[in-house]
Formats: C-alpha cells, sequence, structure tokens
C-alpha cells in the first residue's frame, strides 16, 4: 500500500494548530517515568532493606543471593536485584503502550499528534537500535514467570513465624502480583500468540476462550500498565520503609 506524507502547517519542533493543552500528557508521562527510573535504580543499588519478616521486595525476588559472589567485578557495585531486574525491566522497555508513551516524552517523536517533532525523517524501528524493541516476545516469557514467583511471594506473606496470619504488608503484596498478571496477560504479544494464525476463532472454542479473556485485559493496557508500575514500586517503599523502622506493620490477624 502506498502512503504519502502531509507535512504540519509551518511545521516545526513544537508547531501545531492544535488549541487544547495537548503537551500535558507527555509530560505527566515523563515525570511519571523518571520518579520510577530513580527510584528503581537507587533501591536497586542499595542492596539492603528489601526484606521483612516474610515479606520481599519485588525488586530483589527471586533472590538469588545475598552477597557478592567471586566472580563479580570488584568496579561494579554488587546488588541482588541487579541479577534479576533486567527481565522485568526489558519487558517494560519494549512493551508496546511503554514504547508509544516514552517515545513521546523523552523523544519528542513526536511530542503528541499534529505536533511537530524534532525531526524531518523517520527510520520506524527496523534499524539499530530501535530494532531490539522486537524482543518483546521473548521478554514475555520470562514476564509470565516472574508473576508465578511473585505470587509464591505473597503466599509467604501470609506465615509469620510458621503461622498463617494477615498483615498490611500481605496485602499489598498480594495486590502486586493480580495487578503485574493484568498488564501482562494483557499484553499484545500474548493476545497474537493464543489468537494469531487462526482464520475462524470458532473452531477452536478453547483458543477463542483464551483471546478473549487476553483481549478483555488488553483494552485497558495502559491502566494496568501504570497501575502496575507504581504498585511495585509501592511494594518496595513498604516493605523498606518497615526494614527501617518507619512503617509499623499492622496485624489483621
Amino acid at each position: 500500500m502506498s502512503s504519502i506524507d502531509v507535512p504540519l502547517r509551518n511545521g516545526g519542533f513544537g508547531n501545531t494548530m492544535r488549541k487544547d493543552s495537548w503537551w500535558v500528557e507527555p509530560l505527566l508521562v515523563f515525570c511519571g517515568f523518571a520518579a520510577f527510573i530513580v527510584y528503581s535504580t537507587w533501591a536497586a543499588l542499595q542492596g539492603n532493606h528489601y526484606t521483612f519478616g516474610p515479606y520481599l521486595s519485588p525488586f530483589y525476588s527471586p533472590l538469588l543471593m545475598t552477597e557478592k559472589p567471586g566472580w563479580w567485578p570488584a568496579f561494579v557495585p554488587f546488588s541482588a536485584a541487579m541479577l534479576i531486574l533486567w527481565a522485568p525491566g526489558g519487558f517494560r522497555f519494549t512493551c508496546y503502550y511503554y514504547r508509544g508513551a516514552y517515545y513521546k516524552a523523552f523523544w519528542a517523536d513526536p511530542p503528541s499528534c499534529a505536533v511537530g517533532e524534532p525531526r524531518k525523517s523517520y527510520w520506524g524501528e527496523r534499524s539499530f537500535p530501535l530494532i531490539i524493541q522486537n524482543i518483546h516476545r521473548y521478554f514475555l516469557y520470562l514476564a509470565l514467570v516472574f508473576i508465578v514467583i511473585l505470587a509464591l511471594d505473597a503466599y509467604r506473606a501470609m506465615w509469620f513465624d510458621g503461622h498463617f496470619g494477615m498483615g498490611v504488608g500481605t496485602l499489598v503484596m498480594i495486590v502486586n502480583p493480580i495487578l503485574l498478571g493484568c498488564y501482562t496477560l494483557g499484553c499484545h504479544s500474548l493476545r497474537h500468540l493464543v489468537g494469531g494464525r487462526l482464520d475462524e476463532m470458532s473452531k477452536k472454542p478453547a483458543r477463542k476462550q483464551a483471546y478473549d479473556c487476553v483481549s478483555c485485559l488488553n483494552r485497558k493496557h495502559m491502566l494496568w500498565a501504570w497501575l502496575s508500575l507504581f504498585w511495585v514500586g509501592f511494594t518496595d517503599v513498604y516493605v523498606r520503609m518497615c526494614s527501617m523502622g518507619i512503617f509499623h506493620d499492622v496485624r489483621i490477624f
């Protein structure tokens, strides 16, 4: 199919005929992403205050090791979070929704619809480095594993010194894999995986049901993306504050 480029009237970076506050959304996205990136990087490099009782910060789960291994480069600070965060981080960084969001907020590519951008060429995601975004489907497989791991962490958060119980932190830990599950299971790549390559979905009722479930979550993919991003950060904050003695974890029973 042929295509044509329709230049913006009086084109140029930031030029537009829009009268609405188009800049508000990319600004909020920039602030939200920047805040999470700064905090998560700081928390991941801390290497302490990531556990409290049966609670484990999702930034450090699964906890593969607690001490610096002999093979670790001496000039690189060690943290157990650095061994695993590349997997969920890679899944989010290559996510279809997040790509569209941070392209606008950080790269102004474009800043918003019908707003002039700071470049005249368009390369798409077919050349380096953006072609790397196509590994999103493989990060999906790792992300699904992490949902199971975090669900097990939520289960362990119900046991205090061998006795079943429930604290405010337990509820925080339970909500985390639920929101992450809604985000991950609504992934565009998963939707294609369960429903792709079929001409007539009705002939595969099991896959049709799975496709409908993924599609239902996919309709609110942006909402789940932000809620899960906030909650995974909040879960780390809660565990960290309890470990530091700033928060008091209330035991419900």
